[in-house]
């Protein structure tokens, strides 16, 4: 494509001409609420086509390392004469320590100043040269460098929040060669170098405060065969430490590496993490050296891991915080009255479930395309997926068991439960409420109106999920459409709308946010299916939604504990298990917590 850099350039031009090249990594992330949020979903491959909302690329790459350094000067923070001036002042020392940078300005008065370099620079070098220099200019936000998995900016053409774009301050031919000729590494080295004192500062200063991130304190993700720690997991993805336990990137790469080891993963699962993205925070630490000495790196610091706890094998599980703790199981004996087996035919039960699941396809249609409709349609998943679990169309658990199971709130589980089996001819009843540690009892019911369609239906192939992890960050539309499009492979659009009974805009909205994941793909006869090569696994754990899930389970372990507590000084016999009374704290917790949970639906459900 070739262009004219010397002439006024279009939006289009500049997006094309310089995006790719500052970006960290060839993906950029959309805002469909005019600039309000870049959420990780609306993320798209990266390319000289201009989107047409607000735009902003990635600023590292999976290998944990930027290109360019972005410094984004922020109007609201002392208005537009205070960021014109701190912008003259870096521009300034830039040209001091001979520098050149790339400038634009948005509609709000806000300024980006771009600094490429030639050779790409670590997380840790990029965000310690940046917060220096917000030592010394008011208006610079600093965060954009603060987060290896989120750090993002708008670049020169993007569409603005308020209208209009950002626009170049210079030529396109200027900023073109800016690009194509980027800043040297002893460039890079006399920046550091006269920063110097400010980066022992805001080094210092990290030293000095309490380290915590914003899911320092997420419990650990467990699993039979051992995870690592939380701590550890958050060091991989995001490079962040506490520098008062670990002194050099070194010390801190070798602890993770350690706790992998420890752990029970292997080599390959390291590399395989590295290498997607999905520890961008670990690469970072390897980026020092040259890109084919990384990987034999990573081998001598693993063979290093096993020497060590080969010779130490209490630091297994102590230093590393290894955590073995098998997922509780929903009790697999059908209940009618409490502790009665109604159910002797598993077989039967499950044709049973089928059935229902043909009713529920029918009165789905009932729901809106709302929030709270999607939201009823998942819970009613979750049970039917409990269901298929249990061998029973009765399900004993609480309102916390289909929270974690379908990524709402308790208390939303709690209202849309009521409501559902309020509904004329209901699709679910409560059979027995909850008692001492067990939970309410329900039954899946076919209604009469339902029961002569839904019988006569064929049973649809595949599976019923409940929502999946990936699919907290995905949405439920998507969660809808995979599921569909993985019972039924080769759907058209209009056949994916009549499978999901979603919306026409909401469905193709869903599809470009799988189809952007490589989850989903259309043929040359424009029908779609499921990628089979893309893991559910791992691009959950790429977004970090399996840390949500595993704080969310913990959070209702520990009201668990608080409810047990309460009920064994309430309690002195059997036949005293009842509700709690009114000295119960029901502004915390509106019922009994549940005997078992839907973990299992979390974890071991998904590709």
């Amino acid at each position: 494509m070739s262009r004219n850099l010397s002439a006024p350039c279009s939006p289009e031009e500049a997006w094309a001409a310089l995006a790719p090249v500052l970006a960290g990594q060839p993906r950029v992330r959309l805002s469909k609420d005019a600039g309000k949020s870049y959420p990780q979903k609306h993320e798209r491959n990266l390319t000289e086509a201009l989107p047409s909302v607000p735009a902003a690329v990635r600023i590292f790459g999976k290998d944990g390392t930027c290109a360019a350094i972005f410094l984004d000067f922020d109007s609201s923070v002392a208005g537009q004469d205070w960021v014109q001036a701190d912008v003259r002042a870096v521009e300034t020392w830039l040209h001091s320590v001979g520098a050149r940078w790339i400038e634009d300005y948005s509609p709000n008065g806000g300024r980006h100043v771009y600094v490429p370099l030639a050779q790409r620079v670590t997380f840790s070098e990029a965000r310690d040269l940046v917060e220096a220099l917000g030592t010394r200019y008011r208006t610079l936000d600093k965060t954009p460098h603060q987060n290896l998995l989120h750090g993002c900016m708008r670049t020169p053409g993007s569409p603005h929040k308020r209208g209009g774009y950002q626009e170049l301050a210079m030529s396109l031919s200027m900023a073109y060669d800016i690009v194509r000729r980027p800043n040297s590494p002893t460039v890079w080295a006399s920046m550091t170098k006269d920063l110097a004192p400010e980066i022992k500062a805001v080094r210092a200063l990290r030293q000095e405060e309490t380290f915590t991130s914003v899911t320092s304190h997420a419990p650990i993700i467990t699993r039979s065969a051992g995870r690592m720690s939380r701590t550890m997991q958050v060091l991989a993805q995001t490079g962040l430490y506490d520098i008062n336990r670990y002194a050099t990137d070194s010390d801190a790469r070798q602890a993770v590496i350690v706790g992998a080891a420890a752990a029970g993963l292997q080599l390959v699962d390291v590399e395989r993490r590295m290498l997607q993205g999905i520890w961008p925070g670990l690469a970072s630490f390897y980026a020092r050296y040259a890109a084919r000495h990384r990987l034999p790196a990573l081998r001598r610091d693993w063979r290093n891991a096993l020497t060590y706890l080969s010779k130490n094998p209490a630091n297994r599980d102590r230093n590393h915080n290894v955590r073995r703790s098998p997922t509780s199981q929903p009790n697999t004996q059908a209940v009618g009255v409490r502790g009665s087996n109604l159910i002797s035919n598993p077989d039967a039960e499950h044709r049973f479930i089928r059935t229902w699941r043909n009713a529920l396809r029918i009165r789905e249609v009932n729901y809106q395309e709302s929030r709270t409709g999607m939201a009823r349609r998942m819970v009613l998943r979750a049970l039917g997926e409990a269901a298929h679990m249990t061998a029973s169309r009765f399900i004993e658990f609480g309102v916390r068991s289909v929270a974690v199971a379908t990524g709402l709130d308790h208390t939303t589980v709690g209202l849309h439960l009521r409501e559902l089996r309020a509904e004329k001819d209901p699709l679910v009843t409560l059979v027995e409420e909850a008692r001492g540690t067990k939970g309410d009892l329900y039954m899946l019911t076919v209604p009469e109106e339902l029961k002569a369609a839904a019988e006569d239906a064929t049973w649809h192939k595949g599976k019923i999920h409940a929502l999946r992890p990936v699919f907290r960050e995905l949405g439920l539309p998507a969660a809808f459409i995979y599921e569909a499009l993985e019972n039924s492979p080769g759907l058209s659009t209009t056949e994916v709308v009549a499978a999901t009974r979603l919306s026409r805009s909401a469905v193709h909205e869903a599809l470009d946010v799988l189809a952007a994941w490589n989850l989903v793909n259309r043929d040359a006869g424009r029908a779609w299916s499921v990628v089979a090569g893309t893991s559910l696994k791992q691009l959950a754990e790429h977004f970090g939604v399996l840390e949500a899930v595993a704080a969310q389970i913990q959070r209702y372990r520990d009201d668990r504990i608080i409810w047990r507590e309460w009920l064994a000084k309430k309690v002195t016999t059997v036949a005293e298990l009842l509700s709690p009374d009114d000295d119960y704290p029901w502004e915390t917790f509106e019922g009994p917590p549940d005997d078992w949970s839907l973990s299992d639906m979390a974890f071991g459900r998904a590709g």
